[in-house]
C-alpha cells in the first residue's frame, strides 16, 4: 500500500487491517495506492501498477488521486471469474459518497469490504 498525505499514519494502520480481512475473505490479494497519478492515462497507469504485484493474476489494485478525484480498480484474470464490473462499480460507488463527505479512510474500508464480499467463491453443496 502506498498513501499520500490523505491518509495519517493511523488510518493506514486501520487500511491494512481492513486489506488483511479482505484477502481472509476471498483469498485475492488487495494492494491500495493514494497518491498523485503519472501522466493522463490514469486507467493505463493504474494497470502497469497492478502488473508490478506478486501475483496479479489473484490481485485488486485500488487506487485513489484525491487531486484528481480519480478512482480506478484493476482486477485480475482469476478475480474476475468471481467479481463482475458491475460489483466493481457498486463499490467504487460507495468509496466516491465517502470521499465527497470527506471520508478517505471509510470509503477505501467499505469499497474494499464490498469487493471483497463480492469476490468471495461461493460455497456450493454436492449431492
Amino acid at each position: 500500500m502506498a498513501a499520500g498525505d490523505a491518509l495519517t499514519e493511523a488510518d493506514r494502520l486501520a487500511l491494512d487491517k481492513t486489506i488483511r480481512l479482505a484477502e481472509q475473505t476471498c483469498r485475492f490479494e488487495f494492494s491500495v495506492y493514494v497518491g498523485p497519478v503519472e501522466g493522463d492515462d490514469t486507467r493505463a497507469w493504474a494497470t502497469r501498477l497492478h502488473n508490478r504485484l506478486v501475483v496479479p493474476a489473484r490481485s485488486v489494485l485500488v487506487l485513489v488521486d484525491p487531486r484528481r478525484r480519480v478512482i480506478e480498480v484493476v482486477t485480475g484474470g482469476d478475480v474476475r471469474r468471481h467479481l463482475s464490473d458491475a460489483e466493481v462499480e457498486l463499490a467504487v460507488l460507495e468509496m466516491t459518497s465517502e470521499f465527497t463527505a470527506g471520508n478517505m479512510l471509510v470509503g477505501l474500508q467499505r469499497g474494499i469490504a464490498m469487493l471483497a464480499e463480492h469476490a468471495r467463491p461461493q460455497t456450493t453443496l454436492h449431492a
